[in-house]
């Protein structure tokens, strides 16, 4: 019992003087390019078991007579069994501001199969896309 006073007796004027560092002004960001991958990249895979089971060979885009963004992309099972995956689309603007988001849509693909899932923007504002792959749950 006297030790452990002892020891908090010595400690307490330790942290009564070290205090909190006091900070003025904006903070900088932290590294950007950490994690900002959907920004950049045309097909993202969102979890381990999405990257493990799904890859894209091929994505075909096209813009219709009303000026709407068309995407087609293939999404092909990696694996020997049949899978469950949620698709959606993120289309953007010139300036990669988000425009349209489309709701996941579930997709099954059989073993070692390969299916086509098509999205479509509602207006003529959207330039580029983000095609995003999650494991359904």
């Amino acid at each position: 019992m006297k030790k452990t006073l002892l020891v908090l007796a010595l400690a307490a004027p330790v942290t009564l003087f070290t205090g909190c560092a006091t900070h003025q002004g904006a903070y900088p960001p932290v590294d950007t390019t950490v994690g900002n991958l959907e920004n950049n990249a045309q097909f993202v895979l969102l979890d381990p078991g999405a990257q493990r089971s799904v890859t894209c060979p091929g994505i075909q885009q096209a813009r219709l007579d009303d000026g709407r963004l068309q995407v087609l992309a293939n999404l092909r099972n990696r694996e020997n069994r049949r899978i469950q995956v949620q698709v959606d689309c993120v289309f953007k603007d010139a300036q990669d501001f988000d425009v349209e988001e489309t709701p996941f849509v579930n997709v099954f693909l059989d073993e070692n199969a390969m299916q086509g899932v098509k999205f479509v923007s509602m207006n003529d504002k959207a330039q580029r896309y983000t095609i995003r792959v999650r494991e359904a749950r």
